[in-house]
């Protein structure tokens, strides 16, 4: 119980404490995941600052952290992860292939060589494609390609 009064009594420091804690896990893995309750805790080290009740802080700490996550963390993300190499199957995306058995998604057939390497192709659509056609690859579904006709 004397950890609860210690916070309640030097709140202010308390608030300090857990923004510098925040800001410095924050730079150590720069994943996101602390900024927004960063700023919660500035927010909270403000009312604290002006002597409002630790609870009100708090409350106020959670609500501006969750608030801030959710309206910034999706523009953040795509805004630094813009540049962020695409690998493995993810690369394979709006990549050429070359069918080389004819794929019709009704008879479970087809196949297409991308990158040098034989895959089992389906069609993006019921449209039968014929054999030498070239495909763009839409996605992956397990070890097989989804494409559409060029």
């Amino acid at each position: 119980m004397e950890i609860f009064q210690w916070i309640a009594d030097n709140s202010v420091f308390f608030w300090l404490i857990m923004v510098v804690a925040l800001l410095v896990f924050e730079l150590l893995t720069l994943g996101l995941t602390t900024i927004w309750f960063a700023f919660g805790a500035l927010v909270a080290m403000a009312l604290a600052a002006v002597e409002s009740p630790f609870a009100l802080q708090f409350g106020v700490f959670v609500v501006i952290s969750l608030l801030v996550m959710g309206l910034v963390r999706n523009v953040a993300l795509e805004h630094f992860n813009k540049d962020r190499a695409r690998t493995n199957v993810d690369a394979l995306v709006g990549q050429k292939a070359i069918v080389t058995r004819r794929i019709s998604n009704v008879k479970s057939q087809g196949q297409a060589v991308l990158n040098g390497m034989e895959w089992t192709a389906r069609g993006l659509t019921e449209e039968e494609i014929e054999e030498g056609a070239v495909v763009v690859v839409r996605s992956v579904s397990g070890v097989k390609l989804i494409v559409e006709k060029e």
